[in-house]
């Protein structure tokens, strides 16, 4: 069967309510942050690289920006950076001007981190801790984005120690702001850790969505069917059609569930379902479409079906 190349100039998000549909919440964690505050010199909020405008929690800034900034865009190695330059000056208008691309599975670029952030606290009164030579930092962000990889990639390029902090590939690892971590001897850092926080108020289903296909937002809560309808959407908006390489499909797809369809058959992904008929019950083997949307929503994750920049 040939598949369609009539590819879709637009995502039917079909009416859905922004605010019922994603969680915004984690009001627990903003405020243990806020309450460690006074004991912190610099902020350094990691974001994932793949939206650099998009999903970044206005309530840092509102409740936290009183401290010296870094923005950190991580997972760099899943991004598109072609368009790196304009990202930079819309996060300027955005009041965003110290900006570091890193990668935690290579930590090259994460040597620069330290060095800007010991340039943001020189540079910035230090008001009540003066007296105290010991630098503290607090490491901020959404869930998933890379927030404890980036604290054991330092700790291992300036402590030559191993993991501090949990990592895993679902958001919600770090339940707490834990106890000071030291990343570093000279100078003498801390860090603290900190929960994820969402937006109580995500300002669209796009931007939702977007947060959802990165990973930000656990899938269950969004429906991995949806995600992957939108992942094959957006891979063909901005014609990246790798998965037409890694599914062995005849062409760039579409319709979702014929794309599925394809992957549950190449991967061997069947489930045996109840059918009625005319003779009674009938067990017919047909393809797991959920299986199949979690292959193709984690090969994208890994980077394996192409970079794409989605803001």
């Amino acid at each position: 069967m040939r598949i369609s190349l009539l590819l879709r100039n637009g995502f039917d998000f079909r009416g859905r309510d922004v605010a019922h549909w994603f969680p915004g919440h984690m009001a627990r964690g903003l405020k243990q942050m806020k309450a460690k505050l006074r004991s912190v010199d610099c902020i350094v909020e990691v974001h994932d690289a793949r939206i650099p405008l998009s999903g970044r929690n206005p309530l840092f800034k509102e409740s936290l920006g009183i401290k010296p900034h870094l923005l950190v865009l991580n997972k760099m190695d899943l991004a598109d950076l072609t368009r790196q330059k304009s990202m930079f000056e819309q996060l300027k208008l955005n009041g965003v001007g110290n900006v570091i691309y890193t990668d935690c599975v290579n930590d090259q670029n994460v040597k620069k981190v330290l060095p800007a952030i010991t340039e943001l606290i020189g540079s910035n009164q230090r008001f009540h801790r003066m007296e105290n030579p010991e630098c503290c930092i607090m490491v901020i962000g959404v869930p998933n984005v890379g927030k404890s990889s980036l604290i054991n990639s330092m700790r291992r390029l300036h402590l030559k120690k191993g993991k501090a902090s949990r990592v895993g590939g679902e958001p919600g690892i770090t339940r707490s702001v834990m106890s000071k971590i030291q990343i570093s001897e000279t100078p003498l850092i801390y860090l603290l850790d900190t929960p994820g926080v969402m937006s109580p108020h995500i300002e669209s289903v796009e931007t939702g969505m977007k947060l959802a296909l990165c990973g930000t937002i656990l899938d269950h809560l969004v429906g991995e069917d949806i995600i992957s309808d939108y992942l094959l959407y957006t891979l063909n908006h901005h014609q990246q059609h790798r998965y037409v390489e890694k599914y062995e499909l005849e062409g760039p797809c579409s319709n979702n569930e014929t794309l599925l369809k394809k992957i549950a058959i190449k991967l061997g992904k069947t489930q045996r379902v109840k059918a009625l008929t005319g003779v009674g019950d009938v067990n017919i083997v047909v393809p797991d479409y959920n299986a199949a949307a979690y292959d193709f929503i984690r090969s994208f994750r890994k980077g394996e079906l192409g970079k794409v920049t989605l803001d």
